[in-house]
């Protein structure tokens, strides 16, 4: 059992891992704490980016000679292969390290095995320590290696009537700086962002993180238009703050993009015929090394990676502003009844200037009991 200064490192090593949010992927973000042999923290480390080097070799080279005889507190599984950089099992062990404490089992084929080299080893090993907080740190890269899809997180700004603007079209701004400050942070800690084409024609948005840190990493910027007509040469979105890839349909004329920077993406069409193959997307993404996605598109947009079970999780950014008309801020979910509502679990409620910040996740559907089913 962990004892309370590994529960303590522990901690540390979860808000070690988040700051290489937007910078590991595809990789998963690590934070790794180790104690001396008296229980003292001697180093700690983070994995900052994808082929440097992983949390437990930061934290052992902080360490030293501290570390041998002491305990590597990690909230991953420790690698056991050879890649870009060596096996962390093998540095650890390398490093007299005695015992190894972490949160969450590797889940991926080729990494896993860690803890069983250490234990061959005679390293002590013990996982599952704070489990359930380090995989909410690392819920984007564990979706896309269990689900081989991206994370999706929809963001919406509404009233709170639930308009997403004025009966005239008009929403800047109805939410709060600190609210929009708040989702340059979001779009800084994912791989792409994505909106559709009725945005990109109505907000020309540039869809860049602006955080006022130099070395913010950028998403990629992605526009699904199945027709190719939403985005033109000189759109803010072609700009060069960031890549861009346009999603259309495979019989779509692109020619008008030719000469700028964009890349094109060609998808299959929804089976209804309406918009593209969002399970299609997500593979190709995935496929480019996209990790974690936020959707910032408009109500039809979301409605329809709802319908399509593709979201999840959901930051909306409540203001305290009453419209009484407008478009909704969700539409064409493919729910027309109550017993069809989809539940969310409130996982943080955050006060913003004069918003509400809510984040919820589907809600896992209760098991009936036998009285229920019958």
């Amino acid at each position: 059992m962990a004892t309370a200064a590994e529960t303590r490192a522990m901690r540390r090593a979860i808000e070690l891992a988040a700051r290489g949010l937007g910078h590991t992927s595809p990789n998963p973000v690590v934070g790794c704490v180790v104690l001396d042999a008296r229980g003292e923290a001697a180093g700690e480390g983070w994995h900052r980016r994808a082929g440097g080097p992983h949390a437990e070799v930061e934290a052992l080279r902080a360490a030293g000679e501290r570390a041998r005889g002491g305990t590597a507190v990690v909230t991953l599984e420790p690698c056991d292969h050879t890649g870009r950089t060596g096996p962390c099992s093998q540095a650890l062990i390398a490093a007299g390290v005695t015992r190894v404490v972490y949160a969450v089992a590797d889940p991926t084929p080729v990494a896993t095995g860690g803890a069983g080299t250490l234990l061959a080893a005679g390293v002590e090993v013990e996982g599952g320590v704070l489990a359930d907080e380090a995989a909410a740190g690392n819920e984007a890269w564990l979706t896309s290696v269990l689900r081989h899809r991206p994370f999706v997180l929809w963001k919406y700004a509404a009233t709170l009537d639930g308009r997403s603007a004025a009966a005239d079209g008009t929403s800047r701004w109805i939410t709060s700086p600190e609210s929009r400050a708040d989702v340059h942070r979001l779009r800084a800690e994912a791989d792409a962002v994505l909106v559709g084409s009725g945005t990109a024609r109505a907000d020309d948005p540039q869809l860049s993180a602006r955080t006022g840190d130099p070395g913010v990493a950028q998403p990629l910027r992605v526009v699904l238009d199945s027709g190719g007509t939403a985005v033109h040469p000189g759109a803010r979105v072609l700009d060069d703050t960031a890549p861009t890839l346009i999603a259309v349909a495979r019989d779509t004329d692109t020619s008008h993009l030719a000469g700028t920077p964009a890349g094109i993406l060609r998808l299959p069409r929804a089976a209804d015929g309406r918009g593209l193959d969002l399970a299609a997307l997500l593979g190709a993404l995935h496929e480019r090394g996209v990790r974690s996605l936020l959707l910032e598109g408009g109500p039809a947009l979301a409605g329809a990676f709802l319908a399509a079970g593709a979201v999840d999780k959901v930051v909306g950014y409540l203001a305290p502003v009453l419209l009484g008309d407008g478009p909704a801020a969700l539409t064409g979910a493919g729910i027309s009844t109550i017993t069809q509502a989809l539940r969310l679990d409130v996982t943080d409620t955050v006060r913003l200037g004069p918003d509400l910040r809510v984040t919820a996740v589907p809600a896992v559907p209760a098991v009936p009991t036998d009285s229920e089913e019958n």
